[in-house]
C-alpha cells in the first residue's frame, strides 16, 4: 500500500473513511457533535500551514476535507499544532489530551465538552495509525 502525505486531502478523508468503518469510534462518540479543523502549523519539518477538516456526528465521520482557509468552512473546535507535534500525535508518542493540557496543542473550542469523550479521542488516533503516513522524509 502507498503511503499518503500528511497533512493532504487524501490523508483527511482516510482518517473519515475508518471512523465510519469503527464500531469502537461510533460507540465511544455516539452522543458527540462538533466538527474540527485541524490546523498543521509550520517548523522547520514542513514549511507551510495546513488545514483539514473533519466533520463528527454521533459516531460517524459525515465529511472531511483540506480547505484552504479557517474561513472556507465553519467547526466548533480548533486545534493547532506544529507539524512536529502532530506527527507524535499520529506515531502515538503524544496524547492528545495531554497535548492540550500542555498547550502543545492548542484548542479552541470547550474543552470540558472533549474531557468528556477521552475514549473518542483515542478511537480518532487509533484510526490515524492505520493510515500508511508519509511525514516527507
Amino acid at each position: 500500500m502507498t503511503s499518503i502525505k500528511f497533512p493532504s486531502d487524501e490523508w483527511i478523508k482516510q482518517l473519515s473513511e475508518h471512523l465510519n468503518a469503527s464500531p469502537s469510534y461510533e460507540q465511544s462518540a455516539k452522543n458527540w457533535e462538533g466538527d474540527f479543523i485541524f490546523i498543521v502549523e509550520p517548523d522547520d519539518a514542513y514549511p507551510e500551514t495546513a488545514y483539514l477538516y473533519l466533520g463528527l456526528y454521533h459516531g460517524k465521520s459525515p465529511d472531511a476535507m483540506q480547505v484552504s482557509s479557517l474561513d472556507e468552512k465553519k467547526a466548533g473546535y480548533v486545534i493547532s499544532a506544529l507539524f512536529s507535534s502532530w506527527r507524535k500525535v499520529i506515531e502515538g508518542k503524544l496524547d492528545p489530551i495531554q497535548g492540550m493540557m500542555t498547550r502543545r496543542l492548542k484548542l479552541q473550542g470547550d474543552m470540558k465538552m472533549i474531557m468528556r469523550y477521552p475514549k473518542a479521542a483515542k478511537e480518532i488516533i487509533a484510526c490515524t495509525k492505520l493510515i500508511p503516513t508519509d511525514f516527507g522524509d
